[in-house]
């Protein structure tokens, strides 16, 4: 069984092309495009793996990924994907709890490694 990667982005565009690089590498995907609604498919989906955009409406991507740690714990690994790539920005992702933080725009090679990365992480631990 594949899998499960959850993204969230507000983006139709960067949300097809990373479902698309996913879904080609073999991971089911499923997709949320606010904070709220990655929470709660958090819940519902148990993902392997969320993929997380720090400019979201409403709640922002740092926000989440402090929740998540609250709802998934530790065991499932979080990759931000964002566009803001100031080093404060990278030391706030670490600081909620993110895995890894990639900026935008990464190509399908920097994404899939990641993932794989996080994924072989997760299954070592």
């Amino acid at each position: 069984m594949a899998d499960k990667v959850l993204i969230v982005e507000d983006d139709p565009a960067a949300l097809r092309l990373v479902s698309y690089i996913l879904e080609s590498a073999g991971y089911e995907v499923v997709s949320a495009t606010n904070g709220l609604e990655a929470l709660q498919k958090a819940v519902e989906d148990s993902p392997s793996l969320v993929v997380l955009d720090v400019m979201l409406p409403g709640i922002d991507g740092f926000e989440v990924c402090h929740r998540l740690r609250a709802i998934v714990a530790s065991h499932v690994p979080i990759l931000m994907l964002s566009a803001k790539a100031q080093a404060a920005d990278r030391q706030t992702g670490e600081r909620v709890g993110a895995d890894l933080y990639l900026v935008k725009p990464a190509t399908p090679e920097e994404i899939t490694s990641a993932v794989r990365q996080l994924l072989d992480w997760q299954q070592a631990a």
